[in-house]
């Protein structure tokens, strides 16, 4: 359980690097190019898009790195990275992948009792 979680913890920081890379850079362009009426408009909290675009995804490769050494750390990194993406980024179509997998993944470590074999 400690290897599932620790391939779904860092898989999960991939792709939630790039729903943040791109979570980031859109509230950038709106602040250097400007809304343009209803089509583009400014997040209500550009602040917490941008902080959880950089913590988040990180917290899931960390906690995927620990998932084998320090099970109980690892999960719960994980599972903060899911809430913040979550939190942050709401349930869609780019998220719902990373937000499962961090999740899943920290469950998967919290639950491992034992190292793996082999």
């Amino acid at each position: 359980m400690r290897n599932a979680a620790l391939m779904l913890g860092i898989i999960a920081g991939l792709i939630g690097l790039l729903v943040g890379f791109f979570s980031y850079g859109y509230t950038v362009f709106i602040d250097h190019f400007g809304e343009r009426g209803d089509l583009l408009t400014q997040v209500d909290n550009v602040a917490l898009i941008r902080g959880a675009a950089l913590i988040a995804p990180i917290l899931a490769i960390a906690g995927g790195g620990m998932a084998r050494s320090q099970n109980r750390i690892g999960g719960g990194l994980m599972l903060v990275s899911a809430a913040g993406m979550y939190w942050a980024f709401g349930f869609g179509v780019f998220t719902m992948f990373p937000i499962a997998m961090a999740g899943l993944g920290g469950l998967f470590a919290l639950l491992a009792s034992q190292p793996d074999t082999a």
